[in-house]
């Protein structure tokens, strides 16, 4: 050992050999440092562990592989982090004579009149519909290398906002993490699953509230249909709840489903827990009056105390500065109400 390179305490998470956690140290900081070191540290030690789980080279393959494709992502997305996002999903087999299509292309082109971008799965049908209606400038394609090739379409291919993935559930994270709402057109196996998906995250509090809208053409029944199935063979038997489906807004009009997407950050910025607190941050104060309803009628979301406004960011958020301006609305949330909680935040907007 180099007696003039000092032992550093073990970290919780580390190589268990000081020697070899300090030149993993050393290392990132020969490489420009950064303000998240700890963590880049804690990748490298991940790396180093796969190497003493013996593992098969498949295994490893599939490690090396997801976290590639994840880094590169969310590199592309990091600079438009401050722009809403929707995700729309629907049948890549849909024709642009298909009602569906048209109201895709023209959705995608009301929600950019509202400042937000478009991410789409890049193929053909819907996906190429959002894409055509948000404008090549305006749209994200997150494609997926399928055996039989899903080539990205016209509108999005060679945009340097386009990201292929070899896999699906790496593909499904970037649509849930990069995304602010979620809409889906009518589609097939991959459009259920994604929609079941963000249903379930929402649902279970694995992902932040949002608005979540079924469209289809005027005098279809494909979404009133699936929701029927919903009530009646899931909700009905106790499956889930009957009020998990106050989730889902569902519309036939292009207007009313970005109106839906776009209201729900009217007043409501983002969500956070603190400890056991749900802070949903907002833009504008609550009166005292209006507090004083929203605790009678939201009760029930309370695992204990009240609903409470604050004024100032909690010690705990240092380090999202860029929401240190917002206000907060505080409250012990049960965590099995999110319907309701979903409720409340529309309320919250309606202020």
């Amino acid at each position: 050992m180099n007696p003039r390179r000092p032992v550093r305490k073990i970290r919780k998470y580390s190589t268990r050999q000081p020697e070899l956690d300090a030149i993993i140290h050393d290392l990132v900081e020969k490489a420009g440092g950064s303000p998240h070191a700890p963590l880049i540290e804690e990748i490298i030690v991940s790396a180093l562990k796969i190497r003493e789980d013996e593992l098969d080279r498949g295994d490893i393959k599939l490690l090396n592989s997801s976290l590639k494709e994840m880094r590169y992502a969310l590199s592309v997305f990091h600079p438009y982090r401050h722009i809403r996002k929707v995700a729309i999903f629907g049948s890549a087999r849909t024709p642009k004579s298909d009602p569906n299509y048209k109201l895709a292309r023209s959705f995608s082109s009301e929600i950019v009149k509202k400042g937000w971008m478009v991410i789409t799965g890049a193929a053909s049908g819907i996906m190429s519909a959002g894409n055509e209606g948000a404008g090549r400038e305006n749209s994200f394609g997150v494609n997926i290398r399928l055996p039989f090739e899903q080539e990205a379409n016209s509108i999005i291919l060679h945009d340097h906002k386009l990201v292929t993935f070899k896999y699906f559930f790496t593909r499904k994270l970037i649509f849930i993490k990069e995304s602010d709402a979620t809409v889906l057109f009518p589609g097939g196996f991959g459009t259920h699953d994604e929609g079941y998906e963000t249903l379930t995250l929402v649902q279970t509090g694995k992902t932040n509230p949002r608005p979540i809208v079924f469209v289809d053409a005027p005098g279809s029944r494909y979404w009133s249909d699936w929701i029927q199935y919903q009530k009646t063979h899931l909700g009905k038997t106790g499956m889930i709840g009957l009020e998990d489906l106050g989730l889902i807004d569902h519309c036939h009009d292009v207007k009313e489903a970005a109106a839906v997407v776009a209201s729900y950050y009217e007043n409501y910025h983002s969500a956070r827990y603190v400890a056991d607190r749900l802070l949903l941050r907002v833009k504008r104060p609550i009166a005292k009056t209006r507090l004083a309803l929203l605790n009678k009628k939201f009760k029930d979301l309370l695992a204990k105390g009240k609903i409470e406004q604050y004024m100032q960011p909690f010690e705990e958020e240092h380090d999202e500065p860029h929401t240190h301006d917002l206000l907060r609305i505080a409250l012990y949330y049960d965590r099995h109400h999110s319907a309701k909680l979903h409720q409340l935040i529309k309320a919250l907007n309606k202020d």
